[in-house]
């Protein structure tokens, strides 16, 4: 089962990894805040954070999660999925932003729902859920640094 969900990880880190492909240049045109990562960070950042995505998905499924759970597990992983070809491909930020704060909504709900079963499953969504903090606030200051309407 643990393939299972690296497999639905791996299908979302691909996406968002053939849409920064295709556009390689959007984020250096940006200008950034003085505590944003340089660009090659992003990319092992990332798959340690799917990784860990993962290993929650398959932490909460070996303690017979609760369907509700991974239904909102399943909305996060949509929402993660459009943030980069928003992001990167389509040139929306702004709407990739509107998608990361929900990303970030629906993790936090799933981190009270993982929490009721297993701690551990829990825990590895808080550590997802601060790159995505990292990764929000990023998103909300290119916006603000780059007079984005």
């Amino acid at each position: 089962m643990l393939a299972l969900f690296l497999g639905l990880v791996s299908v979302v880190a691909l996406v968002g990894s053939l849409s920064t492909m295709a556009t390689p240049d959007v984020y250096s045109q940006f200008e950034a805040p003085s505590w944003a990562l340089r660009g090659a960070w992003f990319g092992p950042l990332w798959t340690v954070s799917y990784v860990v995505l993962a290993l929650a998905g398959w932490a909460y499924w070996r303690t017979d999660g609760e369907t509700q759970g991974f239904a909102l597990y399943g909305i996060g992983l949509l929402f993660n999925l459009l943030w980069a070809p928003l992001f990167f491909a389509g040139g929306s930020v702004r709407l990739a932003c509107v998608d990361i704060v929900l990303l970030d909504f629906f993790v936090i709900m799933t981190v009270g729902l993982f929490c009721r079963r297993s701690r551990t499953a829990a825990l590895l969504l808080l550590l997802y859920f601060g790159w995505l903090c990292y990764t929000t606030a990023l998103n909300i200051a290119i916006i603000a640094l780059n007079d984005i309407t």
